[in-house]
């Protein structure tokens, strides 16, 4: 990261998310190497007495800022959590070895690989099984009250510069922890959207393999530029989705015969309604015309490769009647689905 953070104008601008827990962990930090964080709780404007009340939260901003004077002060960037200090600029050195990789898989076992010669307090690694990835942390040194914001930071870490990388939200299947719940849980939705488990065998974040696929889309000055503010995209959570418009489909494909809304596919897709047609409107596609598509395919498949008459083939696909059914079939191809079974049923040449 860059030596060159200037703290935003506005550390109170927000809403009071983050617990106060996270704060903690910083300040003992302080105390591991015998230093005062006075100037740092100051800087982001945190009361000192706030540290004693478990209940209470700051901005995102406040953490913002917390954490990039303490790196800059203790000049560890892993807060205290590791054996060893990883001075100013180590996370920097992983963004910048991974950079030139032609896609997020590779870059992401760079970066786990690269990890390594940081510390070996923690070891990260990246799972593929199937159409799941799985980015796992093993913790191989004891880390007491670090643990948790060790964790979470070096979760988020990852993952915000994944989603920079490609330009694209990745949506999570999972997220897990190896602690118990805590009394401020209610805060990990908003750090990790989506399904979060606890008393888990490991920390790790689950997603679709399809994104590890994607090609990257940042060079060396957008690197330089995001460096000069890297821990935003700790917090922050990316619009766009660039697989969306696949994502759907294949809900639409699985789900063939359920009446889906757009509020049920926002919700199996961990976005808001008006997320989803905002996000599909960006990629030029819409709901609707996605639906016809689907039924199209289903329609098409069911005339080409069952006997089902046409009345079951309208209700498989949606339709109440058989000539509500053939009016959007011929829209759709240009023949009625009694033309296009036979035409399909005839043998080439």
């Amino acid at each position: 990261m860059s030596r060159s953070y200037v703290p935003p104008p506005d550390p109170l601008r927000g809403p009071a998310a983050t617990p106060i827990a996270f704060i903690r962990a910083i300040v003992l930090a302080y105390r591991r190497y015998g230093a005062d964080p006075a100037n740092c709780l100051h800087t982001a404007r945190i009361a000192p007495e706030l540290l004693a009340d478990p209940g209470a939260r700051v901005t995102a901003t406040q953490m913002e800022i917390m954490s990039a004077v303490a790196m800059q002060e203790l000049d560890d960037e892993a807060l205290g959590w590791f054996s060893r200090k990883l001075p100013w600029g180590s996370y920097g050195m992983l963004c910048r070895a991974s950079l030139t990789s032609p896609e997020l898989g590779i870059a992401l076992k760079r970066w786990c690989r690269h990890h390594r010669l940081l510390t070996d307090d923690i070891v990260l690694s990246l799972e593929v099984a199937g159409s799941l990835a799985t980015l796992a942390i093993e913790t191989r040194r004891e880390l007491g009250p670090m643990q948790e914001l060790c964790l979470v930071t070096c979760l988020r870490y990852i993952l915000g510069y994944a989603c920079w990388l490609i330009d694209s939200r990745i949506p999570l299947l999972a997220a897990s922890f190896p602690y118990p719940a805590p009394a401020h849980q209610s805060a990990y939705p908003l750090i990790f959207p989506g399904p979060v488990l606890f008393d888990a065998a490991c920390a790790g974040i689950r997603f679709d393999a399809q994104y590890l696929r994607l090609p990257l889309r940042r060079d060396e000055h957008d690197l330089q530029q995001m460096l000069k503010r890297a821990l935003p995209l700790t917090v922050l959570q990316y619009r766009r989705d660039r697989l969306l418009v696949q994502r759907v489909r294949q809900l639409l494909k699985a789900e063939a015969n359920a009446a889906l809304t757009a509020e049920s596919i926002a919700g199996r897709l961990h976005v808001s309604p008006r997320t989803l047609h905002r996000q599909l409107r960006e990629e030029g596609a819409t709901l609707l015309a996605l639906k016809d598509e689907a039924r199209r395919e289903q329609a098409m498949r069911l005339l080409t490769r069952s006997k089902r008459p046409l009345k079951q083939v309208a209700q498989a696909v949606g339709y109440r009647n058989e000539k509500s059914f053939s009016r959007a079939f011929k829209d759709w191809t240009g023949q009625s689905p009694g033309a296009f079974r036979e035409s399909a049923g005839k043998p080439e040449g």
